[in-house]
């Protein structure tokens, strides 16, 4: 049963208030109405599209968190975040990541996400890479979302931490690499 577009709008609004992620796809599910209809009802709301509210979270809620770079310095979408320990981005390859003549992201680009993400994690006003050893395991291309995965080595020796950063397109494994972080404490 389809909801009066007014009634429509007010339970849109508090789904997307409790769940900031959710899709416009799963939203018109969740609605039994069209895309369209969602995107026109997000306007008439003036809630923005879902890479915004993705920003915006992130932003707000990891802005006074990293420390050793501003947030808008990390490569990438931040979407978890627990300093000394793990860290998530997320990277929509577009046209501006990839080589015209075969749409394949540029290899820069994948580094560096997974290195500022290696850098954010770190709980220190100061974080530089030290030294990183990284492989490539397969192309990744225009269209397709990369998730990088921080993890923290717990063990310190002189100042030096080791991060471990693999990235994703869906389930397969399309970048890994290990960064030896100097810190300042």
């Amino acid at each position: 049963m389809k909801l009066p577009k007014r009634k429509r709008q007010e339970q849109l609004k508090q789904k997307i208030e409790e769940t900031p992620f959710i899709t416009d796809e799963a939203l018109a599910n969740a609605f039994s109405v069209s895309i369209q209809t969602i995107r026109l009802d997000r306007m008439e709301l003036s809630i923005p599209e879902l890479r915004e509210r993705i920003k915006s979270v992130a932003t707000d809620q990891w802005n006074e968190t990293v420390k050793a770079l501003p947030i808008d310095d990390v490569i990438g979408e931040i979407i978890d975040l627990e300093l000394d320990k793990r860290a998530i981005s997320i990277l929509d390859i577009t046209g501006d990541h990839v080589f015209s003549r075969n749409d394949i992201a540029r290899g820069h680009h994948l580094f560096a996400q997974a290195n500022s993400l290696a850098v954010a994690v770190i709980d220190d006003e100061l974080a530089l890479t030290e030294k990183a050893e990284i492989k490539f395991t397969r192309q990744v291309k225009q269209g397709e979302r990369v998730i990088a995965k921080a993890t923290v080595n717990p063990e310190e020796i002189y100042h030096r931490t080791l991060v471990t950063v693999d990235s994703f397109v869906e389930q397969e494994l399309v970048f890994s690499g290990e960064f030896t972080m100097y810190r300042s404490t």
